[in-house]
């Protein structure tokens, strides 16, 4: 590694430390493919049903979502450079809050049931898409530190950490239904 390379990791490292320190919500995420087949769903110890749309913003994520009756306002910022972290900021809103938002969101809703999955220390979130982006399911597991262990459910398959194509906001403007047969047979339902 040359030193503008140790220098730049530097400035990310004192960036990613000075943020953790400011801000309560940071996420360390990592997305995966679920094999064909229900074992998701036999495994779960909860469901619910989520709709959630995006409200444009050029340097966040900004998402409202409506989980079973619940609804919540989440600010998400962009990964720190060459990390798995980034800010994200949540708050339970009214549902009447939620439905007006909803109204201000752009290119339609994500509309998906999440299962929840304990292995081992952590909890998978499973989410099987309906709509456009009906037959993907994907898991999704949070960590503490990027480099944090964890035990995989067996139907989980490969990773997609980091391709935009899985991002749900990403999937409304290029839903599954476009781009399905480039991920193997194996994730097709």
């Amino acid at each position: 590694m040359d030193f503008w390379s140790v220098d730049c990791l530097g400035n990310h490292l004192h960036d990613l430390h000075y943020y953790s320190c400011i801000m309560s919500g940071l996420e360390i995420e990592r997305k995966f493919l679920v094999k064909k087949g229900d074992a998701f769903k036999r495994a779960a110890f909860s469901s619910s049903h989520i709709k959630q749309g995006y409200i444009p913003c050029d340097n966040a994520t900004v998402r409202i979502r409506i989980r079973d009756d619940k609804a919540y306002l989440t600010i998400k910022g962009k990964p720190f450079v060459g990390f798995l972290t980034r800010y994200e900021f949540e708050k339970e809103i009214t549902m009447n809050e939620a439905e007006n938002l909803m109204y201000l969101c752009k290119g339609g809703v994500i509309d998906k049931c999440r299962y929840l999955v304990k292995c081992g220390d952590h909890t998978f979130e499973v989410d099987e898409f309906y709509g456009d982006n009906e037959g993907l399911v994907l898991a999704e597991v949070e960590l503490r530190s990027e480099d944090e262990s964890f035990e995989k459910p067996d139907f989980i398959g490969i990773e997609v950490t980091g391709d935009h194509r899985f991002y749900n906001k990403q999937m409304l403007r290029n839903p599954f239904s476009l781009w399905r047969e480039t991920i193997p047979e194996e994730y097709r339902r």
